[in-house]
């Protein structure tokens, strides 16, 4: 199915259901619920196995309650529903393994009032009065690969993917290249088992880095740092993964054998998990209720643009260990805590045109010259179209509008074309087969992403070699900037 009818379909979709549960209607209910059921599956083999989701977070999880809803309406369709369960599967391609506990995942809310109704229900489940202060530890919710490793004895012996939760992806010789992933926990006394469960993720910083590395060598580039990690993790070939700039962050355990510390609340583990030498998150902070857990929220969302990785949210837990045993889980995740998601920074604008680059290695990268608008407080007029592939998979073109953010706060990219604004008389965009600097053939080498131009003397390549050669990472040759290169080349006093 093309992208942008899956696109089309999955808010049709969304639009019918909520017209629906305005006025349901018992004979449509199933109807809806197959249709709702087959698009969320879809989004899922997308997002968890091919690492390019479909649509943006927020409205996967209104599609995903929307079925929810639904199902409160018509108990019977709730039976072997995936509600029931943890989105995800294993992948072929690795070996699978079991999880000694399920490694469930965690409950989505979009705000202070929904934080708060989180509060409640933990409240209601432990038949506590309204006033009684419940102790939390909030942290950034990172936006990564879930990864279970494994020690025996302090030794780490396996690594594993969330998966479906129950059953995940062997990834042990990959995770051994990730540097800050320590090979033996630092104590004499180690448990006989201790599992840290945590994200594999890429700063954005490095996302950047990668992302310029693979456009110049011809590679397809990644969408955001997440599907970047992700991607990187699951390379059959653990060279690959080694030389990405790859880093973890532990937040919580599974299994928990022979442990000779006493902990009794989840920042204390935290702690110690930190002793151990495991990487952790130094902005978690214990909340003495649930009015400090939603200025945390705030504070945090203003914090993150600053913040060198991506988080989509803060995580809230309940502190007391004992307390999350008492609490338990449900089906998909557990009752004690919960996700807090920020509303994405998006915004709409128009494509005037697409206009091609021509880098140093004769790469021509389409680029969508926008009407500008302003995101996360930043006026946006251009993003990277990457290459034609990536042009037919979001169908871009020419006068479309389109919903753009800013991947990792920092780069600007179309997140989907809003097709019901598409004017008929629209066409689809292709990569000249001339190079547009020097009219030179240009075509895209086997097995490449990437459309590039055969002249190795074309003006453009020369500017950005010497752009590049004289760049603060490769000569760092000071006060020779863009525009100086560009006279010398365009006077003739370079000429090669």
């Amino acid at each position: 199915m093309a992208k942008s009818s899956t696109h089309s379909l999955f808010y049709e979709l969304q639009k019918a259901l909520e017209v629906f549960l305005k006025k349901p209607q018992v004979e449509k209910a199933a109807n809806f619920w197959a249709q709702a059921t087959k698009m969320i599956l879809l989004c899922d083999e997308h997002y968890y196995k091919k690492d390019a989701p479909l649509v943006p977070d927020v409205d996967y999880d209104k599609l995903v309650k929307s079925l929810e809803k639904i199902e409160n309406l018509y108990p019977t369709l709730k039976k072997n529903s995936i509600t029931q369960k943890v989105a995800g599967t294993a992948s072929e391609q690795f070996s699978k393994v079991e999880h000694r506990t399920p490694m469930i995942s965690l409950s989505n809310t979009y705000n202070a009032e929904e934080i708060l109704a989180f509060h409640e229900k933990v409240l209601k489940f432990l038949d506590w009065t309204q006033d009684t202060p419940v102790e939390y530890l909030a942290e950034p919710k990172l936006d990564g690969l879930a990864i279970e490793v494994v020690y025996e004895k302090g030794a780490l012996v396996r690594a594993i993917t969330r998966g479906d939760g129950t059953v995940g992806e062997d990834v042990t010789r990959n995770i051994l290249t990730i540097k800050n992933i320590p090979h033996s926990l630092k104590t004499k006394n180690p448990p006989k088992i201790f599992e840290a469960r945590g994200e594999i993720l890429l700063f954005k910083k490095d996302f950047a880095e990668l992302n310029a590395q693979q456009e110049a060598d011809g590679e397809t580039v990644f969408a955001n740092p997440r599907n970047a990690a992700a991607g990187s993790l699951r390379q059959l070939d653990s060279a690959i993964t080694a030389s990405r700039p790859l880093q973890a962050f532990f937040y919580g355990a599974g299994a928990v054998e022979g442990m000779k510390e006493k902990i009794e609340t989840h920042g204390e583990l935290e702690d110690q998990m930190g002793k151990w030498g495991l990487p952790v998150n130094d902005r978690a902070e214990i909340c003495d209720n649930i009015g400090s857990a939603i200025k945390y929220y705030h504070g945090m969302e203003k914090t993150r643009p600053k913040l060198p990785y991506d988080i989509d949210g803060i995580v809230v837990k309940v502190n007391s260990l004992a307390l999350q045993t008492n609490l338990g889980t449900i089906a998909r995740s557990p009752r004690w805590a919960a996700a807090a998601k920020f509303q994405p920074e998006q915004a709409e604008t128009k494509i005037e045109h697409i206009e091609i680059q021509v880098g140093r290695t004769g790469a021509l990268t389409p680029v969508a010259v926008m009407t500008p608008v302003k995101v996360g407080g930043v006026i946006v007029r251009n993003a990277t179209l990457h290459n034609q592939d990536e042009i037919d998979r979001k169908d871009v073109r020419e006068g479309d509008s389109v919903i753009i953010q800013r991947a990792g706060d920092v780069i600007p990219e179309i997140v989907r074309v809003l097709f019901e604004k598409r004017k008929q008389n629209s066409k689809a965009f292709k990569i000249p087969s001339k190079c547009p600097a020097c009219g030179s053939p240009a075509a895209k080498p086997e097995g490449e992403a990437v459309t590039r131009c055969g002249n190795l003397f074309c003006v453009s390549r020369m500017k950005e070699s010497l752009k590049h050669f004289v760049g603060r990472r490769a000569m760092n040759v000071e006060k020779l900037g863009d525009k100086l290169i560009d006279q010398l080349v365009d006077l003739g006093l370079i000429k090669s």
